[in-house]
């Protein structure tokens, strides 16, 4: 009889147990869902303006290069226009000179891209920032534990494909749109 209790009590605990190791597990579960963070940036009114900026500041350095590239080609030419005329010593100089200028013709030119880089993060910086905390509040609603970009940011695809249930069931993207009032 006692041996009857002791497996009684087993298996009393073992019921007990399984339905909160079924919870465990299902807390533990991966829940992956996946947006398209570029789609949502181009559906932002914000964009638009954020565009002109980088394309204004974009034009202003291209005009300040082709003024220093300019310059410099008239320094060029007027050196050589009285090179013939000018001491050995003169014309090192006004060499060394040149090759300064053209150097740092070249470093504003290789600093050109970075700088354009850095104004576009700036200008981007609060609306990635809105969209970041949107994923966040959605993906937290919803209970995933990963939300996937659905592409790199050189254009590759992550995502390859997902069904039309996938889709449905894991696809955030509308769902970020809304909280954001894009929809």
């Amino acid at each position: 009889m006692k041996k009857a209790w002791i497996i009684f009590g087993f298996i009393f605990i073992a019921g007990l147990l399984s339905p909160m190791e079924k919870a465990h597990a299902q807390q533990n579960e991966l829940r992956i869902g996946y947006v398209d963070p570029q789609h949502i940036m181009r559906s932002m009114p914000e964009m638009a303006a954020i565009e002109r900026r980088l394309q204004n500041f974009v034009e202003r350095k291209r005009q300040e290069f082709a003024e220093k590239e300019a310059t410099f080609r008239q320094e060029v030419e007027e050196y050589q226009q009285k090179m013939a005329v000018i001491s050995d010593e003169a014309k090192r100089q006004e060499e060394e000179r040149l090759a300064e200028l053209n150097l740092e013709l070249q470093e504003f030119q290789q600093n050109f891209q970075q700088e354009v880089q850095e104004r576009q993060f700036e200008l981007l910086e609060p609306l990635l920032d809105k969209i970041q905390d949107a994923i966040e509040s959605v993906a937290d609603e919803r209970g995933f534990t990963f939300v996937l970009n659905t592409m790199t940011n050189n254009g590759d695809f992550i995502i390859l494909y997902a069904s039309d249930e996938a889709q449905r069931d894991y696809d955030i993207t509308d769902e970020v749109m809304q909280r954001l009032d894009l929809m």
